[in-house]
């Protein structure tokens, strides 16, 4: 299976049994990435980082690359972990607080909103799903492709037949990754990591 950019791209040609299709192979990619940035829940997406707050300021700017928030917690003594509200809810139970400590959190466009409003500089912990780390001629490889290379190369072939207009073909491999991204889901769960590693046998290939 494929190790990285240059390899996976050799192997979607060879399943393709084409030549014409070069060019297309890197959109292929990129568009499997975009889905499965959307669709796949691993741990190996999890990242960590620390935002700092502004006085009498509601909004601290999200990372550019989240997906979706695991966690969020004010680095105090104790630390405090916020409670997610819909930003109307935080406008409603917070409309007349003032500042301070915050205690919950709303996102707003690409802003964490925070209520109360911080009195102070602080910092906030941010655990958070990630997009995955798009594959190219500098970026030759990442989590997800060598957790679950066989997913990599499904998914991008879903693509290539839906751009060939194959629509047999397509839905075969969209089943294959559908069936790869529950097992995942499965595992994740359990708290095993070994699944992607185990993923061709158990659904093979088509030929």
């Amino acid at each position: 299976m494929a190790t990285d950019y240059s390899s996976l791209k050799t192997e979607i040609a060879d399943f393709l049994a084409r030549d014409d299709l070069t060019t297309q192979i890197d959109t292929f990619i990129d568009l499997a990435e975009s889905r499965l940035s959307r669709e796949l829940e691993s741990r190996s997406q999890d990242t960590r980082t620390t935002l700092t707050t502004s006085a009498d300021n509601a909004y601290v700017s999200l990372p550019t690359d989240m997906r979706s928030i695991r966690n969020v917690k004010v680095m105090n003594n104790p630390r405090i972990t916020l409670r997610y509200l819909s930003p109307l809810q935080v406008k409603k139970e917070y409309a007349t607080t003032g500042t301070g400590v915050p205690r919950v959190y709303s996102v707003i466009g690409d802003n964490l909103f925070l209520a109360p409003i911080p009195d102070s500089t602080l910092n906030i912990e941010l655990t958070y799903k990630a997009s995955i780390s798009s594959l190219s001629d500098s970026n030759t490889t990442n989590t997800i492709l060598t957790r679950y290379p066989d997913l990599y190369l499904y998914a991008s072939l879903f693509h290539a037949y839906t751009y060939l207009l194959d629509e047999q073909r397509a839905t075969q491999y969209n089943t294959l990754v559908e069936n790869i991204l529950q097992s995942i889901r499965i595992d994740e769960e359990k708290g095993n990591y070994g699944v992607g590693l185990e993923m061709r046998g158990v659904y093979g290939e088509i030929n």
